[in-house]
């Protein structure tokens, strides 16, 4: 069957192929034979549901007339969001983004559009279908460039979080374009915005980004936990943040806390960690209170015991070690920190390495605020193999060159290239410990980032 101008005349062709009449046909698809005919007639647009049985009546797979369909919406019927709406989630799912591209263009030539293109966008990233909703968001955005509107700095929220990824580059290229939008946002998106930037920048260890972006959510968090008591009644018709607001208070502490510890400050951490500590001025009694409450206080207690050990306190090591042993989402740090002490001190910690050897393999935790942001854990997972591969190393054991590889694969894939750099220098001091099959593998992953770097170089060139 040859392609021709519109969906009626490809039906009318297989018809007359098939030698079907619109009965025997209607009979077939489970359309209405009076609604079959005025369709082929073109007196009655074809909705959605007609389209998928008709696909179906013919045997062809499912977007097999989408692009035939987005005539039929704009041309040869007048568009509808009773139609269009359908067809672009429909697009989404089955991956046609080439149909929403050009449905997205058309109707952008009426700026009246752009608040249900947004409403579109808003529930294709409810439901996870984020490379829809980003042609979506990008096109809303360009429409809306030179306006100060908080529909355009929520579109630049959306593409900020469909923009993170294991790239730590291309994460900073995300969170350095979306920051001037934050402040445009509710009071309640801002909230998580500067959550989720102070989580990107962690991961990037641009600490003094962290600290700011900390503080100012206790500022903006204080200031709305003090109104929601204020408007008590009104409150409740404001838009309301994914967390209660006490929470954002508390982890603002915990954000300080971890500055100070990457700084090396530890007296200031545990003045921190003496904030998050005290949940007593929250105001809510709820079991969500007491479960966020009781999470900052277990935080509390462990990080405790950490910013000891970090400061040299070898006597409290097992019993930090017996704390966190029970709880599953804090093992991962702990060990992170543990090496890095023994390597700072020289202590031996072959015992807790052979304790939570099931650990020390890349894995994903949740906590009452959800998962731990990837960005961060995936970044500090590379530096933990680059500490442990020191402290193999360090102590003769023939599994430091291994970790050296492992982080050195792991930081490339990640785009770290602080971490590969570590890497190599490690390696370059002990290369006479590494086999040959060893040395070919990092011989190997060296070839790999520089083909990479090469080829970042060659796109910078040609885009300038």
């Amino acid at each position: 069957m040859e392609a021709t101008a519109t969906i009626r005349d490809q039906l009318a062709s297989y018809l007359s192929e098939q030698g079907m009449s619109i009965n025997q046909f209607a009979d077939r698809s489970g359309i209405n034979s009076g609604t079959l005919s005025r369709i082929v007639k073109g007196h009655q647009p074809i909705a959605m549901s007609h389209l998928e049985l008709i696909t179906k009546g013919i045997g062809e797979v499912e977007d097999h007339f989408f692009s035939l369909y987005v005539d039929e919406c704009f041309y040869h019927s007048a568009p509808t969001w009773r139609r269009l709406r359908p067809f672009m989630i429909r697009c989404a799912e089955l991956g046609r983004m080439d149909c929403i591209e050009r449905m997205v263009q058309i109707l952008l030539d009426n700026l009246s559009n752009v608040p249900t293109l947004f409403d579109v966008a808003e529930g294709l990233f409810e439901h996870g279908q984020w490379k829809a909703a980003a042609i979506l968001y990008e096109n809303v955005s360009a429409s809306e460039k030179y306006q100060y509107s908080e529909r355009l700095a929520v579109c630049q929220y959306r593409l900020f979080r469909i923009a993170l990824g294991d790239d730590q580059s291309e994460n900073l290229r995300a969170a350095t374009l979306f920051e001037p939008y934050v402040p445009r946002l509710d009071e309640a998106d801002q909230l998580d915005a500067l959550k989720d930037l102070a989580h990107v920048y962690s991961s990037l260890r641009r600490w003094h980004k962290v600290e700011e972006l900390a503080k100012e959510l206790l500022r903006i968090a204080s200031i709305q936990y003090e109104l929601q008591y204020k408007l008590d009644r009104k409150w409740g018709m404001r838009k309301q943040p994914t967390r209660p607001i006490y929470g954002y208070i508390l982890y603002s502490y915990l954000l300080q806390s971890f500055v100070c510890e990457e700084n090396e400050d530890y007296v200031a951490a545990l003045g921190f960690v003496s904030k998050y500590a005290d949940g007593s001025w929250i105001k809510e009694s709820t079991n969500e209170a007491k479960q966020i409450v009781n999470q900052f206080k277990e935080w509390a207690i462990a990080n405790t015991y950490l910013y000891r050990i970090m400061n040299g306190d070898e006597g409290v090591l097992d019993e930090y070690v017996d704390y966190i042993s029970i709880r599953d989402n804090e093992v991962f740090i702990a060990l992170f920190r543990i090496v890095q002490a023994a390597n700072r001190y020289s202590w031996n910690i072959d015992y807790i390495l052979d304790r939570f050897s099931s650990y020390l393999s890349y894995r994903r935790y949740t906590t009452v605020f959800g998962d731990y942001n990837k960005q961060l854990t995936a970044d500090q997972y590379a530096q933990f193999l680059t500490e442990l591969a020191s402290y193999y190393l360090c102590n003769k054991n023939c599994l430091g060159i291994q970790a050296i590889l492992h982080s050195m694969d792991f930081s490339f894939k990640i785009n770290c290239e602080s971490n590969v750099i570590k890497c190599v220098d490690l390696f370059e001091q002990y290369r006479d410990k590494a086999s040959d099959e060893e040395t070919k593998q990092y011989k190997n992953l060296i070839s790999e980032v520089r083909d990479h770097n090469e080829k970042k170089r060659e796109s910078i060139s040609s885009f300038v």
